[in-house]
């Protein structure tokens, strides 16, 4: 009995990618651990967000514009530093970006100017979602598939994610708990009990940095080796040994040649090169994620909280426990998502999961009881980040290795720059009493990239995949001969 349960244990840990992580690399350890502080840091700043620019008296409109000037610096921060990120030193830009998030921790706590905080979350790290935001994803899930082998980079991406989703879900909580407990007793102000918050965010940006610089040496881009040059100088080698007769000729040709100096290496530089074939599906994803963050832009997680607190009047403290919940629901079904992927395949796990959050999603304004808004954002949640690993593995064994930084980033930037149209439209519709409209299209934009992206990618054959046909074939015709 006692050898059947632990047989069964081990097989659940197995499906779920315990052993995966358990037998990675420190870095790769240290890479989710990091994942999981600067999340912390988002949920505990995006559950105030709206509700510390409203206490500063910002209309819902300025709150949306506020939120949309934030992503769209991003945008291009972002940018401009993953895709130099390879070129100047990954761990480098992971270090600038953390002092940046604790920078702009700083100037919120100690600043009630408007555009004073516009300027920190633009040029700073301030999430307005409670998701990824800055150069850090990117980079990390570069080194990640670096780090790890394709049998096990499922697994390891639904770690990396699930930590994620529980870093906001323990930001979310423990934010809404401090501020209640702050305001307890009528003593402070609103307003100073939400800097106390962006105090801890700053703290936290330092102890993120303080992570990076434990990383080591791998978690830098692979140098090119020079495969050409290899196979050149191993022709010229078996062909002076099957054509010449004279063996001591022979064996001056091949001293010869092993002692040829190997040209010398152009110095590389800090722009990265796309391959044709990776542009054209680089394309194609750009495209479908442009139309998902969209919609993810139109109901980010400062605007849920938001709605909440407005149309149900939630205390922060409860709304703190609603979304530690539903986050913890979200994290818990990341380690479904990669069992799943290794049985239907990647495209399918993404597709069936993400769909059924996309029709809650319309459904959460619909009812005029909180209890049943928050039983479909509860059903939202079950499958609301189940497509994140799956993508994120299908994305890096699209590409080649030493495009994935760029690739990354460019996506992500994509995805910011479509995710920042959509706050200022909802604050625009919040100040005319329609919030529920954002909901509503919300959900329907993302059920037509559900369809779209099973459509176009069902049965597409990745780089990864298509090298390890070329080398069985390659094994069959050398044992054939």
């Amino acid at each position: 009995m006692a050898s059947k349960a632990k047989s069964l244990l081990s097989k659940v840990a197995e499906e779920l990618g315990v052993f995966s992580v358990v037998q990675s690399s420190r870095d790769t350890k240290l890479l989710c651990l990091q994942r999981f502080t600067r999340l912390f840091a988002y949920g505990a700043s995006t559950l105030i967000l709206a509700l510390y620019l409203s206490s500063l008296g910002a209309s819902d409109a300025r709150i949306g514009l506020f939120m949309t000037l934030t992503l769209l610096g991003d945008v291009i921060i972002s940018f401009l530093l993953t895709l130099v990120a390879d070129g100047l030193g990954r761990r480098r830009i992971l270090i600038l970006g953390a002092a940046l998030m604790s920078a702009s921790g700083v100037v919120f706590a100690l600043s009630g100017n408007y555009w004073v905080l516009v300027a920190a979350s633009i040029f700073g790290v301030i999430s307005p979602s409670g998701n990824e935001i800055g150069p850090f994803r990117a980079i990390e899930e570069s080194t990640l598939a670096q780090l790890t082998a394709k049998e096990i980079r499922s697994d390891i991406f639904a770690w990396y994610t699930l930590l994620g989703n529980a870093g906001t879900a323990c930001g979310v909580i423990a934010c809404g708990w401090i501020v209640q407990a702050l305001l307890r007793g009528g003593e402070r102000s609103e307003t100073s009990a939400y800097r106390i918050i962006f105090g801890i965010y700053a703290v936290l940006g330092i102890i993120k940095l303080l992570l990076t610089l434990l990383l080591s040496d791998k978690c830098e881009p692979e140098q090119p080796k020079q495969e050409y040059q290899e196979v050149h100088q191993m022709d010229d080698v078996e062909s002076e040994g099957l054509l010449s007769d004279d063996e001591g000729i022979q064996g001056e040709h091949v001293q010869s040649k092993v002692r040829a100096p190997l040209p010398e290496m152009k110095r590389k530089s800090i722009w990265p090169a796309i391959s044709p074939a990776s542009r054209s599906i680089l394309i194609k994803l750009c495209l479908l994620f442009a139309v998902d963050s969209l919609a993810s832009g139109l109901v980010p997680l400062s605007w849920v909280t938001y709605f909440f607190n407005r149309k149900f009047k939630i205390p922060e403290g409860q709304l703190g426990t609603l979304f530690f919940a539903t986050n913890i629901i979200s994290s818990i079904s990341n380690l479904a998502a990669s069992s799943l992927a290794k049985r239907i395949g990647l495209i399918k796990t993404m597709v069936f999961s993400h769909l059924p959050s996309a029709i809650f999603l319309a459904l959460i304004p619909l009812p005029s009881h909180a209890w049943m808004s928050m039983i479909f954002l509860v059903l939202r949640s079950c499958t609301q980040n189940m497509d994140q690993a799956p993508r994120q593995a299908f994305l890096s064994a699209a590409v080649l290795p030493s495009e994935r930084t760029a690739i990354m980033g460019l996506v992500n930037v994509v995805k910011t720059l479509s995710q920042s149209g959509g706050p200022v439209a909802t604050g625009w519709l919040a100040d005319i009493g329609k919030f529920w409209i954002a909901f509503l299209i919300a959900g329907a934009m993302k059920a037509s990239y559900d369809l779209t992206m099973m459509k176009m990618f069902l049965g597409y054959k990745s780089r990864e995949d298509e090298e390890e046909d070329r080398k069985k074939r390659q094994e069959r015709e050398n044992g054939a001969a």
